[in-house]
């Protein structure tokens, strides 16, 4: 089985795309995370779903844990407006790392190892030109593993 195989479309953001339209995205495509493009969709960035909720916490809060418990209630539940205007690539910063991909003729054990090293939960798929083909979620690969299993027969 190959990334080909179990490679689906999703949707994607740019680094100037607002953050709330990022977690839009996420949370309507129930993905476990973001594939980020250039405007010739290659992939630039793939955020597993814990660093796309990382961009919309301002970083006082991340770096001052006591701090959030000061917050009432009301406000804790709308704290990512603090950061709204902001775009995807502003909350990335400078120090991004190289995106989580694979070509389209991976195996499903190049795929499942490289999610395993990245922690990626997403993986894109790109093709000879490096533009973004589909993605491999780890539903899929899970789903592929359990469907490939060996039968305990033999």
């Amino acid at each position: 089985m190959q990334a080909r195989d179990i490679a689906v479309q999703v949707p994607t953001v740019t680094m100037n795309d607002p953050i709330a339209h990022a977690i839009q995205v996420m949370a309507l495509g129930r993905l476990p995370g973001l594939i980020v493009v250039d405007a010739e969709q290659r992939p630039r960035v793939v955020l597993p779903g814990t660093q796309v909720l990382k961009l919309a916490v301002p970083a006082a809060y991340q770096e001052d844990l006591a701090l959030t418990r000061a917050v009432d209630e009301a406000h804790a539940d709308v704290f990512w407006e603090e950061i709204s205007d902001m775009r995807v690539g502003e909350c990335l910063g400078t120090h991004t790392v190289r995106p989580v991909t694979v070509k389209a003729s991976s195996t499903l054990l190049e795929i499942a190892t490289l999610m395993a090293q990245q922690r990626s939960p997403l993986v894109a798929v790109v093709d000879d030109a490096g533009l973004l083909a589909g993605a491999v979620t780890l539903d899929r690969v899970l789903s592929a593993l359990a469907l490939t299993r060996p039968d305990p027969d033999d």
